[in-house]
């Protein structure tokens, strides 16, 4: 029988553990950082996502947004197993070892690069259709048209990026889901007040050859597990973490939902990659929805790179003025974004991409077999090992698939 001495010591460091991962960050504060972090610029591209599947399609999105949730539930999961965790790498770590952590560490911090980049291509498209071409002149070199609304865009958003504490971020998280109930309730303004109406005849009930973008589109809309570790480590209480998680899945798949019926009843088949992108720049309503959508990308970008900023940085342990160091990092990371972005100029395509790819692996996948292994329920047959096996072969076929026809439109394009 164990020592009531050594009893008491463990259950203490167990406590200093547990206390160890709790934040500043309250349950409605990190409701909005989730919600900002879902409710991400997948909502310009649902109506497109529609388009492309057709209307049986939307039933892939009310899958995905379950399997989702399940897997944000097992990523919480894990985290409860052991307490030490601390991040979505550890996760990967604690399960498959050094080699788990590198294959979710490279994934993770990947998907939300690209993430990212797809913000800033989304503000040089809304920009430059909302003011034309413009011409920006920096240190004699000339730039016109969308890339210099990059630039603008993003030395708007870096100050954010600098920012370190969560609670804060939650104040920015706010005016980002804000502006996704604004974005949605004037397009729907415009719809019904300002001469757009319902008129597409052009819908289809079901189109084989476009759903796999569809599905991929829909993928992307819930790309945002990477962030969910460092929600979790934030929250004063992480028992309300799974409480956290409901609000903001069904909160968003409600969104994601409405936004698709709305925007391909009012533009049919010739809905744009971005809905902002159909809507007439004349009419209010039109520039409330793009004025919006502007504000989408500054409110989630610093949000949705802090996880890879904060890997970055643990490779610079050693150096003595760690603020400054991490200003230039988070900088130079914001810069190669910029090239990425300008160089890549396809919304639409590089998202189905991510989602295809990184989103389902990322989202999907891997907290599956993670879970699979940290928990043990592996070694044993039941019916949650099957949900979760059923998960993972469905999330394969989408990424092999989908992955295939993203790639195929990109280099079409190019």
């Amino acid at each position: 029988m164990e020592p009531k001495s050594d009893i008491s010591v463990r259950l203490l460091e167990e406590d200093v553990i547990q206390q160890s991962v709790y934040g500043p960050t309250s349950f409605t504060r990190t409701c909005f950082n989730g919600l900002n972090a879902l409710s991400g610029v997948g909502i310009l591209s649902v109506p497109y996502a529609l388009a492309s599947g057709g209307w049986l399609s939307l039933i892939f999105l009310f899958i995905i947004a379950i399997s989702t949730y399940y897997t944000a539930l097992l990523i919480q999961r894990c985290m409860d197993i052991d307490p030490t965790i601390r991040s979505y790498p550890d996760i990967g770590e604690r399960a498959f070892g050094i080699i788990g952590r590198m294959l979710v560490s490279t994934t993770m911090n990947v998907e939300l690069y690209m993430v990212v980049t797809g913000f800033l291509i989304l503000e040089g498209d809304n920009l430059e259709n909302l003011f034309g071409d413009i011409q920006v002149q920096i240190f004699g070199l000339t730039i016109g048209g969308k890339q210099s609304f990059v630039i603008i865009i993003t030395l708007i958003i870096l100050p954010t990026v600098w920012l370190n504490n969560m609670s804060i971020l939650s104040y920015i998280s706010a005016s980002g889901v804000v502006a996704s109930i604004v974005l949605f309730g004037s397009i729907l303004w415009a719809a019904l007040f300002d001469g757009i109406g319902f008129q597409a005849n052009d819908t289809q009930f079901i189109n084989w050859k476009g759903m796999p973008t569809a599905v991929s589109l829909y993928a992307f809309c819930y790309c945002a597990h990477p962030v969910f570790p460092t929600l979790y480590t934030s929250m004063v209480n992480p028992k309300k973490f799974s409480k956290v998680m409901f609000v903001c899945f069904l909160l968003c798949t409600i969104s994601y939902a409405s936004m698709a019926i709305v925007g391909y009843l009012m533009f049919g088949t010739n809905v744009l990659s971005q809905i902002t992108l159909n809507l007439p720049t004349n009419k209010i309503s039109s520039k409330v929805a793009i004025y919006t959508t502007l504000v989408n990308p500054i409110a989630k970008y610093s949000l949705m790179i802090k996880p890879l900023e904060n890997s970055i940085e643990n490779q610079f342990q050693i150096i003595n003025n760690k603020r400054v160091y991490s200003l230039l990092i988070r900088t130079a990371l914001v810069i190669s974004t910029v090239i990425v972005a300008l160089a890549i100029p396809f919304f639409g395509y590089l998202m189905s991409l991510v989602g295809a790819f990184l989103s389902i692996t990322a989202s999907v996948v891997l907290p599956c077999l993670c879970f699979l292994k940290i928990s043990g329920i592996y070694q044993r047959v039941g019916f949650e090992q099957v949900v979760i096996v059923g998960i993972v072969i469905m999330g394969i076929t989408i990424m092999v698939v989908g992955t295939y026809t993203s790639v195929l439109e990109i280099i079409s394009h190019l």
